[in-house]
């Protein structure tokens, strides 16, 4: 019970140190998905089935052409620069993950800094492994990962939630 506690303590510091390095880089990158350019998709075309419920599973194939589309359109249609700023510091985020039956395709796709996934990547392990036992739909992991992305301060709560079922 102490570790679990120091641990959701340890993320809700890291939660507030990020979203205070966010409010000052805040117009430079984006800190959630965008509505309109990545409303999230499914993988339609998967050679495999996956967890209890047999959920479609698509591999990674994301190619570099399309990751610089992103940055493009980002940069360009939000008014963000995060082409300007070190790539070293973004990844192309699979809003719905892989492993809860994600696609690779542009509207399942953004550019996220790390101080956006150094708080959300933990929450996606969790939502996969509770799938594969079957103590989680995809509806509902869904909905749990875009909450969590589109509202980071969320997030410790949503993996409390998690390692709870």
């Amino acid at each position: 019970m102490f570790a679990r506690a120091s641990q959701i303590l340890a993320i809700v510091a890291v939660v507030f140190f990020q979203l205070s390095a966010q409010a000052f880089n805040e117009q430079r990158f984006p800190t959630h998905p965008d509505a309109q350019m990545t409303p999230g998709k499914l993988c339609e075309n998967g050679n495999k089935r996956r967890y209890p419920e047999g959920i479609a599973y698509c591999e990674r194939n994301v190619e570099g052409s399309l990751k610089a589309e992103i940055f493009k359109a980002y940069d360009a249609e939000l008014g963000f620069e995060t082409r300007q700023m070190n790539r070293g510091d973004f990844k192309i985020d699979h809003y719905i993950p892989l492993c809860a039956g994600g696609s690779n395709s542009i509207e399942n796709l953004w550019p996220q800094h790390r101080t956006v996934y150094e708080i959300t990547d933990p929450m996606e392990p969790l939502v996969c492994e509770k799938m594969s036992e079957g103590r989680l739909k995809q509806v509902e992991a869904v909905e749990l990962i875009k909450r969590g992305k589109n509202n980071l301060e969320q997030v410790p709560e949503i993996i409390e939630y998690l390692e709870a079922l």
